[in-house]
């Protein structure tokens, strides 16, 4: 079955443990770490698409807790959100629900699933709180160097339309980059050099930041990311939705016109290591990928082979409350 971009989980039903008929008794249940998933732009936490990857990692690992990231319980403001708004405050927003969920705060660790643009703000959250910390982050087509280009939009996506005007028209302003958001992913480059421009570096509210591109260095930004066990990058080999899609590997043009790549460690941010970029890869702990299809193409053989291999049991077990009495097991 192939999955589009519009990719969630139902939230499990927490039950009081003074609603539960007696005699029961709370017993540790050993499960594979919780998953979160930030899906990508102009989709919702409450697709179907969503819903079914979520099926897929508990039917891969069973017993495993899935949750996908929301800005909004609504799932039309959400998917707006996605459009709309402040990725600093979008990112510390998902730090403090996160930090607060009765069953992912309880856990040692969790995994992450990022699909395009969610792929680079769980980075950002990673970075940023890494709280409850990620074992390991997986990313598909996601803008991790920015884009050089806004993407088409639908016919009649009219919210699109009305965002990727806005960008267009003074992508440095504040009320932009505070506002529309993939502006903050937007990196603009010198065209025969590649190197990002000034307006960049002094005016991206997002990416600038979490890339540690400007003179001051978050040494925490590095710490966290490093902290990881696994970074996969996964490159869709058609995607022409990520301009260019080498920024999924952290890659950059270094000659727009021409189409020259640099690849992720010949570049400055990884020899320096400004994200921990190189100090994970020296332990193994970075993967490039590459897949079939355009841009959100994803298979179930591609998506099972990553629940398998990076968010099975081996990579981390937990043992959570359960309440076990004579008919069965309830989840608190």
């Amino acid at each position: 079955m192939m999955h589009s971009s519009t990719l969630i989980a139902p939230i499990l039903l927490l039950t009081s443990v003074s609603a539960l008929p007696s005699p029961a008794t709370l017993t540790p249940s050993s499960k594979p770490l919780p998953l979160i998933i930030w899906h990508g732009l102009g989709d919702n936490y409450a697709a179907d698409g969503l819903a079914a990857v979520a099926d897929l990692a508990t039917e891969t690992n069973p017993g495993t807790f899935v949750y996908q990231i929301r800005l909004d319980g609504d799932a039309g403001s959400d998917r707006t959100a996605t459009f709309f708004g402040n990725t600093t405050d979008q990112i510390a927003q998902v730090c403090a629900d996160l930090a607060s969920h009765p069953i992912l705060s309880s856990a040692p660790a969790v995994n992450a699933l990022g699909f395009s643009q969610g792929g680079q703000f769980l980075r950002g959250f990673i970075e940023r709180c890494n709280v409850p910390p990620v074992r390991n982050l997986v990313t598909f087509g996601s803008q991790h160097n920015g884009i050089a280009e806004f993407q088409a939009c639908g016919a009649t996506d009219w919210l699109c339309k009305g965002a990727m005007a806005l960008l267009r028209t003074n992508t440095w302003s504040g009320y932009v980059q505070s506002h529309l958001v993939p502006a903050q992913y937007y990196r603009s480059c010198n065209t025969s050099t590649g190197k990002p421009t000034e307006e960049y570096l002094e005016h991206s509210n997002f990416l600038a930041d979490i890339n540690n591109e400007r003179a001051e260095k978050n040494e925490t930004y590095a710490k966290n990311l490093a902290s990881l066990e696994k970074f996969v990058m996964y490159l869709f080999e058609d995607d022409t939705t990520v301009i260019p899609k080498s920024s999924g590997w952290f890659a950059q043009v270094t000659n727009l016109t021409s189409g020259v790549v640099e690849p992720l460690r010949n570049r400055t941010i990884y020899k320096e290591d400004w994200i921990g970029l190189k100090k994970l890869d020296e332990k193994g702990g970075l993967v490039f990928k590459e897949t079939e299809g355009g841009h959100m193409q994803l298979t179930d053989e591609v998506l099972t082979d990553v629940f398998k291999t990076y968010y099975g049991p081996v990579h981390g077990k937990w043992e959570d409350l359960t309440v076990q009495e004579e008919g069965g097991q309830i989840e608190l």
